[in-house]
């Protein structure tokens, strides 16, 4: 509870209290709607998952929706996705927890993976974040 409470600090329990949660049946990962905040999972993906990766998906997806709260551009296209404020902001909170649970090295690097952008800009994402590859 401490991850979360750093990502909304005091009113954390209002807060989650009234992020709605939405479970998709399409393939996926999880997400925060630009335009509601609502939190989505993916069934299919809540199915299989490591039970880590789901609690770090959460840890990143709550900071999206705390920027949501702020006003913030979720899906700023101006960026790419390695390269968006939003995305690194909740990939350190996110940094942050995995090594506290004790990720490091290769687990923590194949956690960050992502499939869906090239290896060169996730060798530059992982530079961004600094985290050793």
């Amino acid at each position: 509870m401490a991850a979360v409470r750093a990502i909304f600090g005091e009113p954390t329990p209002s807060i989650l209290s009234k992020t709605k949660v939405v479970l998709a049946s399409r393939q996926g990962y999880m997400h925060v709607d630009g335009e509601t905040g609502d939190l989505w999972v993916s069934k299919p993906y809540l199915e299989v998952a490591d039970e880590r990766y789901l609690y770090l998906d959460v840890i990143h997806e709550l900071v999206h929706v705390r920027q949501f709260q702020e006003g913030k551009e979720l899906f700023d296209r101006r960026y790419e996705y390695v390269d968006r404020p939003t995305e690194i902001e909740a990939y350190r909170a996110t940094l942050k927890e995995a090594r506290r649970i004790g990720y490091k090295g290769k687990a923590l690097v194949e956690y960050l993976r992502v499939d869906w952008v090239s290896e060169a800009d996730f060798m530059r994402f992982l530079d961004l974040l600094g985290v050793t590859h």
